[in-house]
This record gives structure tokens, C-alpha cells and sequence, in this order.
């Protein structure tokens, strides 16, 4: 659904889907009940204001009737932001595509507490352009290659590269060497080297961690290789993985990694929840999309492009 209100700042607008009927008279009623964690004054001004609209970009007043609209629109209020102290590079820019090398604890997209700090705002407010767009995402913890549509005419195009799995993706990770490894005879959960692990995994609304099913089909693939072992910058004896994955499941390195044994470095989530807790910039997840590689869909052109950036803990 197109928005009525422009990108500001870099930050795209809100939509808030309003319910048809209920028990309240006004979409403003609704609103402030549905916010009732926020001032109620100050949301009936940005009524008077004009500042919510619907999708037809006109303003919505205070009495405004249920059933109006179906969809409110207007910007968030900008929460104060620690600033990520880390800079995306941009490793290639054309009319259509945009490919960045994401530092760790940045995230791809405006949520929750970040909305500046994220990939996409920088970057819309670095090349002057709103119309950018991810065309796949990285976790926040996650460093390394991300693509963005620099405009609509051709987004479609780029992402049904993905859609259609025809973007190879190779990921670097670095875990804790397994008890009685064997660099001889390599072996990962009784699985001979190089593995193919395949399993369901499922994500649910509101919940930090996947769901593995395993009586289900599988829909999640990664083959896992091993490039090399010994010991980190930091002493730790350390794995380094190649991963390939075939599809693109939320965390699906992350959990495939846990399930052979090979909790990736700095992973809070997996095998583990660990409690919240600030970010520790000495050891980000070791966790580096590392390469993209395609038949451009314009040009019919190769494209492949490779991160600049290492894991700090990889085998020295």
C-alpha cells in the first residue's frame, strides 16, 4: 500500500490499521485507547494538528467517525537514540542497486529503539534518495553484504532474484572448536564434512527465538564446511565455517549452527537465551555475509560482490 505521507528524515511513515467498530465513536478514541501508554492530550493535538491522515493523505480530525478509514497514517515521535558507533560502507551505487557492507549492531530497518540508527535511514539520508529499499535484511547482530532497490521501476525486478533463490549467498562464521575435533577426520555431530542440514523452522509473532519442528517438512537447507581451526586474536580455539544456505529462513545459520554443536560466538539467542543485556562491542556475533553472487536482471550481466570487512575472532 503506497503511503500518502512522504519519507522525512530518512524515516518512512507509520500505518496504523483502525478497526471498522468498536466501542468507540472517533478513530481518535480508538488511538488513544490503543496507545494508552502515551499521553492522551498530546495525541488528540496531533489530531488538531493534522498530523494523522488517512490513505487518501487528507487530515482525520478529533471527530472523525469509526469506520472512516480503514488505515491512519502519520511519523513516529523520534525516541532519543544511543548512536551506533560503527559506519556502513557503500560498495557499489547505480540507478537501480545499492549494495552496502552493514557493520554488526546496526540494523537493516527502522524498529523498535533504533529508527536513525539503522542501515536504511543513514543510507536514504547519505545519497539524498527516499525511495531506497532493502531488498533482503540482515539481523542487526549480523555484519556484512546487504542489497537496497535505489528505485521502484526496477525493485521488482531485484527482488525476485531472491524469491526465486537465484542469488547465491555464502556466510562466515567463527564457533567454539567442539570438544575432540579432529581436523583429520572432520566430523560435526557425527556428520562427515562438509554437512548438508536441513529442518522446519518457524517463526512466531513477538518472540525473540525461532521454532524448530522437527515433524514437519523441511524448509530451511545450509551446507556447512569447515575452512580452518586454532586459536582467535583472543586465545580462544576457535571453527571456521563456510555456509551456503538455500533458502533464507529468520536466524536459520544461527540455529543450524547451535543444532551441530557450533554456537556461533557472541550468539545470545542460540543454543541459549541469555538474558538482555547491552551490546558488547568486543565480541559481536561471528556471523559475516561474505558474498552475493547473480545474473543481473537488467543487464543480464554477472554481478558478485564480496565483503571488506573480517571476524574478529577467526582463527589467527
Amino acid at each position: 500500500m503506497p503511503s500518502p505521507l512522504p519519507v522525512k528524515d530518512g524515516i518512512g511513515p507509520t500505518r496504523l490499521r483502525v478497526p471498522a467498530s468498536g466501542p468507540w465513536e472517533t478513530i481518535a478514541e480508538y488511538v488513544v485507547a490503543r496507545f494508552d501508554h502515551l499521553d492522551a492530550g498530546d495525541l488528540h493535538r496531533r489530531f488538531d494538528a493534522g498530523e494523522i491522515v488517512g490513505t487518501d493523505g487528507r487530515r482525520i480530525g478529533r471527530g472523525t467517525a469509526l469506520g472512516a478509514h480503514r488505515f491512519v497514517w502519520y511519523y513516529r515521535d523520534l525516541p532519543v537514540e544511543d548512536p551506533v558507533p560503527f559506519h556502513l560502507e557503500i560498495l557499489h551505487v547505480d540507478d537501480d542497486l545499492v549494495v552496502i557492507d552493514k557493520p554488526h549492531f546496526l540494523p537493516t530497518t527502522p524498529g523498535g529503539r533504533y529508527l536513525r540508527e539503522s542501515a536504511l535511514v543513514r543510507l536514504r539520508t547519505r545519497l539524498d534518495n527516499p525511495d531506497l529499499t532493502p531488498i533482503h535484511r540482515l539481523d542487526r547482530a549480523t555484519a556484512g553484504l546487504v542489497m537496497f532497490s535505489a528505485r521502484p521501476a526496477t525493485r521488482g525486478a531485484y527482488q525476485s532474484l531472491f524469491e526465486k533463490r537465484r542469488v547465491v549467498k555464502v556466510y562466515e562464521a567463527v564457533s567454539t572448536q567442539p570438544p575432540g575435533w579432529d581436523p583429520d577426520a572432520p566430523v560435526l555431530a557425527e556428520r562427515a564434512v562438509p554437512v548438508v542440514y536441513r529442518n522446519h523452522i518457524a517463526s512466531r509473532r513477538g518472540e525473540f527465538r525461532v521454532v524448530v519442528d522437527d515433524s514437519r517438512e523441511p524448509n530451511a537447507e545450509t551446507v556447512v564446511e569447515v575452512c580452518g581451526g586454532g586459536v582467535s586474536s583472543s586465545g580462544r580455539a576457535v571453527l571456521h565455517t563456510i555456509l551456503r544456505p538455500h533458502t533464507g529462513r529468520m536466524h536459520q545459520l544461527r540455529v543450524h549452527l547451535a543444532a551441530l554443536g557450533l554456537g556461533i560466538l557472541g550468539d545470545r539467542l542460540y543454543p541459549d537465551l541469555l538474558p538482555e543485556a547491552p551490546d558488547d562491542h568486543s565480541l559481536p556475533l561471528q556471523l559475516l555475509a561474505r558474498e552475493l553472487e547473480f545474473t543481473d536482471p537488467l543487464s543480464g550481466m554477472p554481478r558478485r560482490f564480496v565483503t571488506r570487512r573480517t571476524l574478529s575472532e577467526a582463527p589467527a
